[in-house]
């Protein structure tokens, strides 16, 4: 019997749990140092903002010890075995490091007291209890500023707008998104939250906090109740380091994702192959899944992850495949500045290489297939595939197109649930980013018998 132990229990860890559950010949452990039982960390925003439930965010563990509350403080390498923080040992065969990322605070004077601690004002956005913690201070706030301008920022901003806070957002880049879209779509993106009650700063930085509020380094100072920290975080690597294993960014791992010792696999967030370290839930989901299929007796290789990224926030609509803002390839691109749209693909030897998407994801099924495939396209089809659709005729989706690009589903296996129920258990469509429920409730009534 092999003892599996993975150290960490978010959604990578979760993943790979229920990828070797049930399986003869393994008995596996989870360590998680939060209290709670893994859940969506991408629907963190959407509890914030009050569309879920803290419990819809759990995910199913089945068939493994879950140990909550259980920090790992080292790895005795010699004798295979997780020392936690309160002295216990946890004995393993194979050791899995999924301990995401952990975040940076940026270099904001006053944002620490001298105990220590946070002000009071200023909350992280990493974790279950920080959306908790910010959920509660937020129903006594009339103003928050976010600091960040990527994913998460936007997500948080989106959501406390939405709780009628008044909203501003702090990015030091000359435009909101920027590790993903390009200026143009970055403006768009601008011009929508402000519209939706958000006002954005770009090309600022907050310098320090005091009792008149968050001073910018262009001189003006925001006066708000809530700061709200979403900008930066790094790979959880101290564990790996402390054990002498190889470290660079992540853990440096190969094409079984095992460490620099056989015995110890990383995936997820504090996972680095070759010189690639993700950042994103699909690819932590896709390394998690080749990794049980590896600890389950397969022959697999890992050679590096594709990069899906949405953005998962109320009537905000963006989605980039690969990293359009640094793919070498023919740019083809058309924007709507009236209607906010802007779609660009990145296009080499006719094959879809990376696009961005905003404002309008009606083509995102189609073109992640063909991103997904390797399509070769004709000299037009990749000017057709950004126009906007011509008649009100619903896509038909053909059975092997991505629905999901989270946990990889395709079109004929929603159809063949019964239920949007069945559908979430069976395949865990919906579970990650929630960008494809729309079109999953639509194939599960095409699947429905007449």
């Amino acid at each position: 019997m092999s003892r599996i132990v993975i150290v960490g229990a978010g959604m990578a860890a979760a993943r790979l749990a229920d990828g070797l559950a049930g399986r003869p010949g393994h008995t596996v452990t989870v360590l998680g140092d939060e209290q709670h039982a893994p859940y969506n960390r991408i629907l963190l925003s959407a509890v914030l903002e009050g569309t879920h439930s803290p419990d819809s965010l759990r995910l199913p563990m089945r068939d493994v010890d879950l140990r909550v509350g259980a920090r790992a403080v080292e790895i005795h390498r010699a004798e295979q075995e997780v020392e936690l923080a309160d002295r216990s040992r946890v004995p393993y065969d194979v050791l899995v490091l999924a301990t995401g990322s952990i975040p940076t605070l940026p270099p904001i004077r006053g944002i620490v007291r001298i105990d220590g601690r946070l002000d009071g004002r200023v909350h992280a956005f990493r974790s279950l209890d920080d959306c908790l913690r910010l959920d509660a201070a937020a129903r006594h706030a009339r103003s928050a500023v976010v600091v960040g301008g990527g994913l998460l920022g936007l997500q948080v901003a989106r959501a406390l707008s939405v709780r009628g806070l008044a909203t501003e957002m702090v990015e030091g880049g000359d435009h909101v998104l920027r590790s993903q879209v390009d200026a143009k779509a970055g403006a768009m993106l601008a011009r929508d939250l402000k519209r939706l009650g958000t006002a954005v700063y770009t090309g600022a930085r907050a310098t320090r906090l005091t009792d008149a509020g968050l001073v910018l380094d262009n001189g003006f100072t925001l006066d708000s109740d809530l700061v709200v920290l979403t900008a930066g975080g790094r790979p959880s690597t101290a564990l790996a380091r402390r054990a002498d294993l190889e470290v660079r960014r992540g853990v440096v791992v190969d094409h079984l994702l095992r460490t620099s010792d056989p015995r110890i696999h990383a995936i997820g967030d504090c996972a680095q192959h070759g010189s690639q370290v993700t950042g994103f839930v699909p690819p932590a989901w896709e390394q998690a899944a080749l990794l049980a299929r590896h600890l389950n007796g397969e022959d697999v290789r890992y050679d590096g992850a594709r990069t899906v990224a949405r953005l998962r926030a109320t009537d905000l609509d963006v989605a980039v495949l690969g990293d359009p803002e640094r793919t070498d390839g023919e740019v083809v691109e058309m924007s709507n500045p009236v209607t906010g749209s802007h779609r660009k693909l990145v296009v080499r030897d006719g094959v879809i290489v990376a696009a961005t998407l905003v404002g309008d994801l009606s083509r995102i099924g189609l073109i992640t297939q063909h991103y997904d495939r390797g399509t070769v396209l004709g000299r037009h089809e990749a000017g057709a595939l950004l126009m906007a659709e011509r008649t009100v005729a619903p896509v038909v989706l053909p059975d092997d197109a991505e629905v999901c690009a989270c946990a990889g589903v395709s079109a004929g296996r929603i159809r063949a649930c019964a239920s949007l129920d069945e559908a979430r258990d069976t395949t865990r469509a919906t579970t990650g980013c929630g960008g494809c429920l729309s079109a999953v409730r639509e194939l599960v009534k095409e699947g429905a018998p007449v």
